[in-house]
């Protein structure tokens, strides 16, 4: 790679955007170059840092792809950053949810290409289930530049990209299930564990749902009871403004680290379609699945790859150990002067919500801008309310626009901005005329995310280049973290957020071993679909591949009912996706469906473990056990 092309970067980026690259972008670009994440703090211009490193990739003409977190930060980066990049004679184009089939092909032939990897992995299954090669978009990958990286690699780990049919089946006892679960109720019928994430029937709850279901012993009908357990999980564990958004276009799923809704995102094994019935909607037609990937996976199809975020040293085992990419943390040009004040704890949410308000009072009159973000739009909404008597700017699942516009003015005198989370957003706030003077930005977190990486971006939006500002978080014992994770009031928050990271680290390193044998299936298709001559090859190979992948979907939707006994399932569904595989009949012509019409997209949770450790299953299905062996015996009654 040509050290030219980088000094000449450099130049472009001065001339053109009127910009200079201070010593410390400029070791962020070589870090790039060089395979790596690099962490970089809010507001010390990681955008720009990037172009050296994006336009000496772009030099061989194979095409960058620059993957960011939303639509509008692509084509906003991509406009901003488009004159530095034609000065070196190279050309830029941006792709959104929006862009037509031509459009996509000619922005993919574009030397750079910002885009989100959603429209990247969903283009890249579209193509390749294509029938002809002028249908397909993308030409092969070269190399990927990614923007909030430990957002997209980490945070949307566990979200498989789906491309699938327009079946017209629809998810049976969703009405038997939904009536039932609005008639058990808790702590008499069910009760959740302290995890908050699973429900378990009592012995008068199973009586009531089986007088309540069309069967007369709820273990001898695994389908019912699946809907059961998931029209429970529905209405007790997945709460309205919280979880999920109820809009015109249907329940829409909000980003635990972003606070924002998510489009074409569905939970999975008829849980989604369980949530619209309670919600009095009609349930969405999945389909059968096509294709899917992981962003993973995605991200392996590169033979290069790098990525830039405000947060990654707290990861960088993890992008190590999946994704080989080592993290680099690179200094802030300037001296960090932010002030971080000690957490305030409190017994009640009311006392929490009174002390957020009492120091919004106090730092509003002083004219100091302050940024509040909140766990939750319902949070957000409550603080709102109570801070009526101020003006203040209410910002939660709006769209990627009008959020940037909100978040760029958060550093104005005297100006209050209430959030439900700044992670991803990528947007600067930068202070207003007189702000530092007032002490800079502060920022109030109302109660702890389950990650300190979340948390540490909330910070960072203060103290931006050396200015000055402040931080505080004000915790609740009623917060969800405390009242899910922690066993007494004593214990540190701090102590269960490492908990809470390293589970999900491991949870993240085994749903990859799920993962890795249904890609290399996926890989061993493509190369034997490119070998298929005839159109009716294709069609024929592909539905193959899709009754696959609907066979191994149902199957590992139901492997919580296989660990009840305590089994690890994942030894199980390895050994039973191979062999399906290696039978799969690729020289039959024999298809009962037919061709399949091709369209709807979507991305969804995973999860081996839906409802529960196998510890808690194997009691829960020992007592299940035990119940229906006395229930046919006379001498009992239960």
């Amino acid at each position: 790679m040509s050290q030219d092309t980088f000094a000449a970067a450099r130049e472009a980026i001065t001339h053109s955007l009127g910009l200079h690259l201070h010593p410390v972008q400029l070791r962020a670009a070589e870090a790039l170059l060089a395979g790596k994440i690099i962490e970089m703090q809010t507001g010390e211009g990681k955008t720009v840092a990037a172009v050296p490193a994006i336009a000496t990739l772009a030099q061989d003409r194979h095409g960058v792809h620059v993957w960011t977190a939303n639509d509008y930060l692509a084509a906003r980066d991509a406009a901003w950053m488009a004159p530095a990049y034609q000065a070196l004679g190279l050309t830029v184009a941006a792709i959104s949810q929006h862009s037509s089939p031509a459009e996509r092909h000619a922005a993919y032939r574009a030397d750079i290409t910002y885009l989100t990897p959603h429209e990247c992995g969903f283009d890249y299954l579209r193509d390749s289930i294509a029938l002809l090669p002028q249908h397909t978009v993308q030409r092969p990958f070269h190399a990927v530049v990614i923007d909030e990286a430990d957002s997209i690699l980490i945070d949307e780990a566990r979200i498989p990209l789906v491309i699938a049919s327009e079946s017209s089946q629809h998810a049976d006892h969703l009405a038997a299930a939904d009536l039932a679960a609005r008639s058990l109720l808790r702590h008499v019928h069910f009760h959740v564990e302290s995890d908050g994430q699973i429900i378990h029937l009592t012995d008068p709850g199973i009586d009531l749902a089986e007088a309540l279901l069309p069967t007369p012993n709820l273990y001898d009908n695994p389908d019912l009871l699946h809907a059961l357990q998931n029209a429970l999980h529905a209405h007790h564990l997945l709460r309205r403004d919280i979880d999920y958004l109820v809009t015109p276009s249907g329940v829409l799923p909000i980003d635990d680290y972003k606070g924002r809704t998510m489009r074409d995102r569905r939970w999975p094994a008829g849980l989604h379609a369980a949530l619209e019935t309670k919600e009095a909607l009609p349930p969405r037609r999945e389909g059968r699945i096509l294709s899917a990937i992981t962003l993973q996976h995605l991200t392996a199809l590169y033979p290069f790859a790098s990525g830039m975020t405000g947060t990654a040293a707290s990861q960088a085992e993890e992008f190590r150990l999946v994704y080989g990419l080592e993290v680099e943390v690179i200094p802030t040009n300037r001296p960090n002067i932010r002030i971080d004040h000690p957490d305030r704890l409190f017994r009640s949410k009311a006392a929490q919500h009174q002390a957020v308000v009492a120091e919004i009072e106090g730092i509003h009159a002083t004219g100091q801008p302050l940024l509040v973000a909140t766990r939750s739009v319902e949070e957000s909404q409550q603080l709102s309310a109570l801070l009526q008597h101020l003006p203040h700017h209410l910002l939660n699942a709006k769209n990627e626009a009008e959020e940037a516009a909100l978040i760029a003015r958060a550093g104005e005198v005297g100006r209050i901005t209430l959030s439900t989370n700044m992670a991803g957003r990528g947007v600067d706030i930068v202070l207003g005329p007189g702000a530092a003077e007032r002490g800079g930005l502060a920022v109030l977190g109302v109660g702890r995310n389950e990650s300190r990486r979340i948390d540490n971006q909330l910070r960072g939006r203060a103290g931006r280049q050396g200015d000055p500002g402040c931080s505080r978080f004000f915790v609740s014992y009623q917060d969800d973290l405390i009242t899910t994770y922690l066993g007494t009031a004593e214990e540190n928050p701090d102590d269960v957020q490492r908990l809470l990271e390293g589970r999900h680290l491991d949870l993240r390193l085994r749903l990859r071993k799920y993962e890795h044998v249904l890609e290399a299936q996926r890989l061993l298709h493509a190369q034997h679909r490119q070998t298929l001559e005839t159109e009716a090859e294709l069609l024929h190979h592909d539905d193959l591949w899709s009754q696959h992948l609907e066979r191994v979907t149902q199957y590992r939707a139901g492997l919580h009912f296989l660990s009840y006994s305590g089994a690890d399932p994942l030894p199980e569904y390895l050994r039973t996706i191979h062999q399906w595989f290696s039978e799969l009949p690729l020289q039959s012509s024999d298809l009962s469906e037919g061709p399949l019409r091709r369209g709807a997209t979507w991305t969804y949770l995973s999860t081996d473990q839906p409802f529960g450790t196998p510890f808690s299953r194997m009691l829960r299905s020992m007592l299940a056990t035990l119940r229906v062996t006395m229930k046919g015996n006379p001498r009992y009654k239960v």
